[in-house]
This record gives structure tokens, C-alpha cells and sequence, in this order.
């Protein structure tokens, strides 16, 4: 089928699967767009390339698919970089297709050029520049498949104009050879066994679940296990919801925020199972009193992931989809009264931290507490919702008091912690699930790294339910000026000069405000029942800080506690 190579792109996203792409338009990229335009391709125009790469992002952090993104070559490329390094950092599967000067003029310092494939080798899983239309059925099919097998990851797929405006004979491949790329998926049975010996033997086990049970959809297979087994499990920020948080053996988050349960259950377990997980410096401050007296056991798919923070004294390598269901089935020898009965005395000392020191916070009657507001749109928004949040102290709030009650229903950066993610991602879930319901939690300092995509949402009349709490300063940043920094408040004061509301209300979407405890419920219920995209902003005081909180170079035990 003879067609240009802007429309054989269009062909090889139609022979992926793929239901729309996020974009903004360039020179480099017009023929890209006019195919768009011919063949009703669904595609949604953001306000910055930025909001583009989060939209896809967040699309395939809530579906499971392959995100795509279009931008145009040079700055249209370069402003995909923090998205693109944001999904590596979370091994989120994107395809970002960006358009690049003529071949004649690579190199040469052309008019909107830059070394795109260069630029994002550090932060792709691979990267390609396509200079002859031949090549780009295979490169499509190449990258979608590196994109989404294995642990994923963004791919980068730039084009010269000169193959977008090119007619050849179009044929898409059926399969994939790479040579040196083999996606594990199967690893040795016998790791599962000598894990589970290992479980039989312990008497202080624990679980720790990562972002790769998220990825992978094995949530199920886990619940399987925990539940035979009685063991206590706590999440990383991305494993929030593999285990309903209001589950009895959940012990919450762990980490630098994390809960007492689960950072005294860290400290004194003698086997810790990770499942998923990259044992990121935020989990295990400092690395040599991490654990102390566990052995490691590491479930993973990516063998670079094992030994690189943490020792492990056990790694089973394989995808969890292959390894959590034989460890299911190994680990049923046992009853499940076998199994809890053997760790008797060590459930109830971790429960007993649990009802000891809940998460806590000081309630005034004059002030609106923040995790109150988590705690009240959790309790209106239980089913069917998708919580999305940007980074600050607002994500920290939310995965403590917001009660998840199953997988992919919390979307945020966790490794890269990219302030203005959320409203974007937020529209990339509400696209992709329309049924649900979408809500946003976010500050008064991430909201204005992407606020022009209200526009967006406004444009495509999606019903997000924006959230942002208003401290009026950078709340994190504070916080450790205020805890470690003598109080210097730094460049951290928004000054409070910024109208949320007409600033939402100018782009289309309806704005509230909340100034006082009494009117906090009623305003999210009326939120919640408008149809349409609504941005509440709720006043909050200016020096609460996120507790628990591990200082740096404290261990896991030595939390500072709220409440």
C-alpha cells in the first residue's frame, strides 16, 4: 500500500492499539498533523509540549497501554525531557515521536535542530532517528514493543520532515528481532523454592510492595499471598493500593514519611520480602541500618535493580506475573493457619505499633487542616475514582490519609518528583477513563508549573476535580527550611497573590474557594456533583508540616511524630 511516512505513522499507531496521542504542532511535524487530519486520528491538542508527555504518561500509568506524545523537532522536542525522564525514572511505557530537521541539514545547526536521540539516551530505554521512510514501519514496531515488554519505558522515535513527506510502499511488520534485547519473563523455579524456605523459616517477615506490582497488574496474585500468609505488608508511594490501605495487615507507606508500624516493622523483621521495589534512598535512608537484621529476599524483572541499593540475600529474577502466582502456589504446602499461627507473636507487636502511633495531625476549629481534606474527599470518592496528585508536601498528605482501595488508582511521580505533573496526567487518565472519576490533589506552587492545561481541560470538557491546597509558600521547601535551615525562608513564599479561582474561571473551568472549616464539606460535595471540570482552592495553614519524617542521616526508627 503505497502511502507518505506522516501516514504510515498513523498506520503503525492503528496496528498498536493505540486509542489517541497528545500533542502540540511544529514545523518539523505539519505533514504528521495534516495526516492526523485526513485520517481522523483522535489526538488531544495540550497548551505546552510539557502537558503533552504527562497526558501520555498519565494515560498509561491508568490504562496499563502504551502512552504516545507528537511534538515538533528543537524546543518542541526538548520540552518532552522532564515527562520523558519522569516515566523512565517510574518505568512507564511511552512512545514520544518528534519530528527533526531534513536530512540534508542534520548537524549542521538547522533552524529548530537539536540532537534529540542524544539529549534522551540517558532517560529512554532506546531511542531512535529515522532518516529513510523504509525503516520506519520497523522502528515503530520496534519501539512499541521495547516500550512495553520487560520492565518498561519511554522510547524516542525521531523523525527527519524528509520521511514524513516520502511515499513508499507500506508494510507493517508482524514481529520484533532485536539482537541483545530479551525481556525476561521466566526466571528459575527454584528461587521461588528456596524463597519460600526462606519465608518457612522466619518468624518477623514482612512485605514490602513496590511500583512494579502496579506495573505489572499482579495486585490479585499478592492479596493471594498475604492473605494465605498473615503477613504484615507496607508500600513504597508507588505500591499505594496493591493492598486496600484499610486493610488489617497494611501498615501503610514506609520510607521518609512513612508510618511508625512501618518503619519500626523495617527495623526489627528478620526476612523482608520486596516485591517490585528499587529500595530507593527515600525508603531506606541510611543504606547500612536499613533492615538490619532481615534477610533479602528481591523479587524483580530487571537484574540491574538487584544488589544496587540493598543487598539481597535471595533474588528471584522474572516477571511478577510468572513469579507471584508459583509463589502462591508453593507457599499453599502451608495452611493459612500454619502460616499465621507461626508468626503469632510478631503480628501482634506490629499491630500493637499500629493502634500505639496512627498517623496523627492537630485539629483546630479555626484552621482547614490539610489531611483533613484528604481524609473528606477519600471518604466522598471511595468508588470508582482515580486520585492524581503533583509533588510537594499535598502527595505526602495523600498517600497517608487517602485510602486506596485497589491498583492504578493513584497516579503521581514518585522517582523523579516532578512538580506540575498532575494536571496534565490527570487529563490523560480522565481521557482514557471516562467513567471515573478523576481528582486532582495539588499545591499552589505545583498547579502553576503547567496551570495553562486548564485550558485543555476546559477545551475537552473533562469533569477533573482539581484540589488545590494554598498555603501560600512552597510547602516542602519550607518545611526543611523551617526544620533544618534555621527558619530562613528562602525564595519559598508564593505571597499568597494569585487567584485561583479567576485564574480557572478565565480558562473555563469553574472555580470555589474554601476559607473556613464549615464550609469545606459542602463545597466538595457541590464540587463533586457538577458535571463539568471544577478547581476548589481551600486555604490551609501556612506551618503545617508532612509527619512522621525520617531527618537525614536518621535510621527509620528515629521518626520525628505529628499529632
Amino acid at each position: 500500500m503505497k502511502m507518505l511516512g506522516a501516514e504510515a505513522v498513523i498506520e503503525c499507531l492503528k496496528a498498536e492499539g493505540v486509542e489517541m496521542v497528545f500533542g502540540y504542532p511544529g514545523g518539523c511535524v505539519l505533514t504528521l498533523y495534516d495526516a492526523l487530519f485526513k485520517l481522523k486520528f483522535p489526538h488531544v491538542l495540550t497548551r505546552h509540549e510539557q502537558g503533552a508527555v504527562h497526558a501520555a504518561d498519565g494515560y498509561a500509568r491508568a490504562t496499563g497501554k502504551t502512552g504516545v506524545c507528537f511534538a515538533t523537532s528543537g524546543p518542541g522536542a526538548t520540552n518532552l525531557i522532564t515527562g520523558i525522564a519522569t516515566a523512565y525514572m517510574d518505568s512507564v511505557p511511552l512512545v514520544a515521536i518528534t519530528g527533526q530537521v531534513g536530512v540534508a541539514v542534520i548537524g549542521k545547526d538547522a533552524f529548530q535542530e537539536a540532537d534529540v536521540c542524544g539529549i534522551t539516551t540517558p532517560i529512554t530505554k532506546h531511542n531512535y532517528l529515522v532518516k529513510k521512510v523504509q525503516d520506519l514501519p520497523r522502528v515503530m514496531k520496534e519501539a512499541f514493543y521495547i516500550a512495553r515488554t520487560g520492565r518498561p519505558g519511554p522510547v524516542v522515535v525521531d523523525i527527519s520532515r524528509d520521511v514524513f513527506n516520502t511515499t513508499f510502499d507500506f508494510e507493517y511488520p508482524e514481529t520484533v528481532k532485536l539482537r541483545g534485547y530479551s525481556p525476561l519473563f521466566d526466571g528459575d523455579p527454584e528461587h521461588v523454592e528456596l524463597a519460600v524456605q526462606a519465608l518457612e523459616a522466619a518468624k518477623k517477615p514482612v512485605v514490602f510492595v513496590g511500583g512494579g506490582v502496579n506495573i505489572s497488574d499482579t495486585s490479585a496474585a499478592l492479596r493471594k499471598f498475604t492473605d494465605l500468609t498473615g503477613f504484615p505488608v507496607f508500600s513504597s508511594l508507588m505500591g499505594l493500593g496493591c493492598i486496600p490501605s484499610d486493610s488489617p495487615q497494611h501498615l501503610g507507606m514506609v520510607g521518609m514519611h512513612g508510618t511508625y508500624a512501618a518503619n519500626m516493622a523495617t527495623t526489627e523483621c528478620d526476612l523482608l520480602l520486596g516485591i517490585g521495589v528499587r529500595f530507593d534512598d527515600r525508603v531506606t535512608s541510611l543504606v547500612k541500618d536499613f533492615a538490619p537484621n532481615a534477610k533479602i529476599v528481591h523479587f524483580d524483572i530487571d537484574p540491574a535493580e538487584v544488589n544496587k541499593n540493598i543487598g539481597a540475600d535471595l533474588r528471584v529474577l522474572g516477571d511478577l506475573r510468572w513469579s507471584l502466582p508459583l509463589l502462591c502456589e508453593k507457599a499453599s504446602r502451608r495452611t493459612s493457619e500454619q502460616w499465621q499461627s507461626s508468626i503469632a507473636d510478631w503480628t501482634e507487636r506490629v499491630q500493637a505499633w499500629k493502634q500505639e502511633r496512627p498517623l496523627s495531625y492537630n485539629q483546630t476549629v479555626t484552621s482547614i487542616m490539610p489531611q483533613t481534606v484528604i481524609e473528606k474527599v477519600s471518604q466522598l470518592t471511595q468508588s470508582n475514582t482515580v486520585i492524581v496528585t503533583d509533588v510537594g508536601q499535598h502527595q505526602m498528605w495523600t498517600a497517608q490519609y487517602y485510602n486506596f482501595p485497589k491498583e492504578r488508582s493513584l497516579l503521581t511521580s514518585g522517582g523523579l518528583g516532578t512538580m506540575g505533573y498532575g494536571l496534565p496526567a490527570a487529563i490523560g487518565a480522565q481521557m482514557s477513563l471516562p467513567d471515573k472519576t478523576v481528582v486532582l490533589f495539588t499545591g499552589d506552587g505545583s498547579i502553576m508549573m503547567n496551570c495553562q492545561e486548564l485550558a485543555t481541560v476546559a477545551d475537552n470538557g473533562l469533569p477533573i476535580k482539581i484540589i488545590v491546597m494554598n498555603n501560600q509558600v512552597l510547602g516542602m521547601i519550607s518545611q526543611w527550611q523551617r526544620m533544618f535551615y534555621g527558619q530562613r525562608y528562602s525564595h519559598s513564599t508564593t505571597k499568597g497573590r494569585t487567584d485561583f479561582v479567576k485564574l480557572a474561571e478565565a480558562m473555563g473551568v469553574v472555580g470555589l474557594r474554601v476559607t473556613n472549616p464549615d464550609e469545606l464539606v459542602p463545597t466538595l460535595e457541590e464540587a463533586l456533583r457538577i458535571q463539568g471540570p471544577v478547581l476548589v482552592e481551600i486555604l490551609v495553614p501556612e506551618t503545617e508540616d508532612v509527619l512522621p519524617m525520617v531527618p537525614p542521616g536518621g535510621r527509620l526508627d528515629q521518626m520525628v511524630l505529628g499529632g
